[in-house]
């Protein structure tokens, strides 16, 4: 796991060995490759997942403008009426989600509402946990379930690599061993660093053999990235601009890659929501739009599909501090050109919440996972979910 490779590494290597590998990959972060074989898996069929770290409210992103319980439960956050972007006579988005609308009307984004899990978890680290490892709430899991689906069929080996991870250092669903994952947050900067690694030497002992082979695949993906491609797109500024830029120029090299995961942190909003979580939404609407403009241009927009996803939503009524707590079900968003649009769960049920004041789930998040599995990379999910989850029909296969 990617939160224990510094005490491998400590306990591993000599003190020159580490300083050196430290200097050559100061932003790097990656897993084990998994051995050589076959699958029939549709990879060309791109994933890319943006995860909304902190915990995202979803009750102020898709709005239930139609019910009075909401404004009841947030009489100084609750985003007016009149602002709302009209997705139907009962809901509708953020204001600053206004330039996803234009793909609400060409079908091509899903509403995913009530998505959670039995016996929620509200710590940050434990709940990501979970949606990281596709496990039930009681279970603990060292791989992510992108990991063991990989494993299980891994991608071509003549991708770059399994799956790119942006703007962290954290694998989440590709930590593990089993996959081909490097994390970066610049592709130019990545290759600098890349041409660094110069493995060599005969291997002295399983850990440096194994430092050998992780070496072995950042050099592999580096020689297969080409990031050459002049975009006409205009890509917003700020971080998760850069991100969604570096985004595409990966997707862009032909060598190709199964999975890129984004994230964008910010979202645990217990104080003063409404400006916090309208600068972030903004910047989300605005990469979203971006990375549809570059698909479109490498002609990718109809062989991927993104999803949003954070470790849970937010409590129905506000707090004191004009904010919410952790809460329980959550809403999120699919998008491509094979995505069904529409709203796919249930709407929040204001008047039924929970002893302690949260939602009850009506997706289970590895319905999500089932539906990426099975409608879009066409395998079996069982194996990667340890039971059956019905896919949602947001995609077409």
């Amino acid at each position: 796991m990617t939160m224990d490779r510094r005490t491998f590494l400590q306990s591993s290597l000599s003190a020159a060995a580490l300083q050196s590998l430290g200097a050559a990959f100061p932003s790097l972060a990656f897993a084990a490759a998994p051995p050589v074989s076959s699958t029939a898996a549709s990879y060309r069929n791109l994933l890319v997942l943006i995860e909304l770290s902190g915990g995202n409210d979803g009750l102020n992103t898709v709005v239930p403008y139609a019910d009075p319980a909401y404004y009841a439960l947030r009489p100084k956050i609750a985003i007016a009426r009149d602002d709302v972007v009209q997705l139907s006579d009962r809901a509708g988005l953020h204001p600053a989600l206004a330039p996803l609308e234009p793909l609400w009307r060409s079908k091509e984004l899903a509403v995913l509402q009530g998505i959670g899990y039995p016996a929620p978890n509200l710590s940050h680290f434990r709940s990501i946990e979970i949606w990281d490892t596709a496990s039930s709430s009681d279970a603990y899991l060292t791989d992510g379930w992108l990991t063991r689906a990989f494993a299980a069929a891994p991608a071509p080996r003549a991708f770059a690599a399994d799956g790119i991870v942006i703007g962290s250092n954290a694998m989440g669903p590709l930590a593990g061993s089993g996959t081909r994952a490097v994390a970066l947050s610049n592709t130019d900067n990545f290759l600098r660093q890349a041409r660094l690694a110069a493995p060599g030497g005969e291997p002295r002992n399983r850990a440096y053999r194994h430092i050998l082979t992780v070496e072995a695949d950042i050099v592999q993906a580096a020689m297969k990235l080409d990031t050459r491609h002049a975009f006409a797109t205009e890509f917003p500024q700020g971080a998760f601009g850069n991100a969604i830029k570096t985004a595409c120029q990966v997707i862009a090299s032909p060598s190709g890659v199964a999975v890129v995961r984004l994230s964008l942190a910010g979202f645990d909003t217990h104080g003063a929501q409404a400006p916090t979580q309208m600068r972030l939404l903004g910047e989300l609407g605005r990469g979203i739009v971006a990375l549809k403009s570059a698909l479109d241009e490498l002609a990718r927009w109809n062989d991927t599909l993104i999803l949003t996803y954070a470790e849970f939503g937010r409590r129905p009524r506000e707090n004191l501090s004009a904010g919410t707590d952790h809460g329980t079900a959550n809403t999120h968003f699919a998008l491509g050109g094979r995505v069904n649009g529409g709203f796919y769960g249930e709407a929040p049920m204001l008047d039924r919440l929970s002893g302690d004041g949260n939602l009850a789930h009506a997706l289970d998040f590895r319905e999500v996972y089932a539906t990426v599995l099975e409608r879009w990379w066409g395998l079996p999910s069982q194996p990667t979910l340890g039971k059956r989850f019905a896919p949602v029909p947001f995609v077409r296969a």
